[in-house]
């Protein structure tokens, strides 16, 4: 894998460019070729907060992980870890919907080399899978404003709304930094 490593509001230091490079070069197991698109690695300080995001475009999906700590070490375990847990539930989901030679399945490596076996990481995640809950509203037309009030209004993080203004179903919701974003179809 290539790393595009980044700094934000800090410099990036060889020690960490190469722990980060280290740390993420063990993700490489998991795949049969390893992904030929750039890895996109921010390191970043905000409040006093060690913050790492990782993409890794993979055909069919992206792998995105962001960790928040006070130590900039630990944010890069920590987000290794969620990393790893990314591609154990992908892989699953590939095995459950793609059984056919050829597809998207032939990604990822079937036996991740640690004696841990796909089949014992897919039942492990197929528990994490359980839907308990189903909702069902109609979609009250509204701007953007007042989807942001309602969702305010409700104590909730998100909102899915009908936009006046596109006619589509959008979802805004509330960042870790007390902005807002909108999520719209393409």
């Amino acid at each position: 894998m290539k790393y595009n490593i980044r700094g934000q509001r800090m410099e990036v230091t060889d020690a960490l460019r190469e722990y980060v490079e280290k740390k993420l070069s063990r993700l490489e197991k998991y795949f049969e070729t390893p992904p030929q698109s750039d890895v996109n690695v921010t390191l970043s300080v905000t409040k006093g907060h060690q913050t790492i995001e990782v993409m890794i475009p993979l055909p069919g999906a992206m792998l995105r992980a962001e960790e928040k700590r006070d130590d900039m070490y630990a944010s890069i375990d920590f987000v290794v870890d969620k990393l790893e847990r990314q591609i154990r539930k992908h892989k699953t989901k590939i095995n459950r919907k793609f059984r056919e030679p050829g597809s998207a399945r032939a990604l990822f490596k079937e036996d991740f080399g640690n004696g841990s076996s796909v089949s014992t990481l897919a039942r492990e995640e197929d528990e994490n899978l359980e839907l308990v809950r189903t909702k069902r509203f109609n979609l009250k037309p509204m701007d953007v404003e007042e989807a942001i009030l309602q969702m305010n209004l409700v104590g909730h993080n998100f909102y899915v709304f009908a936009n006046t203004d596109t006619k589509e179903v959008n979802v805004v919701y509330r960042r870790d930094d007390g902005r807002y974003g909108l999520i719209e179809a393409q």
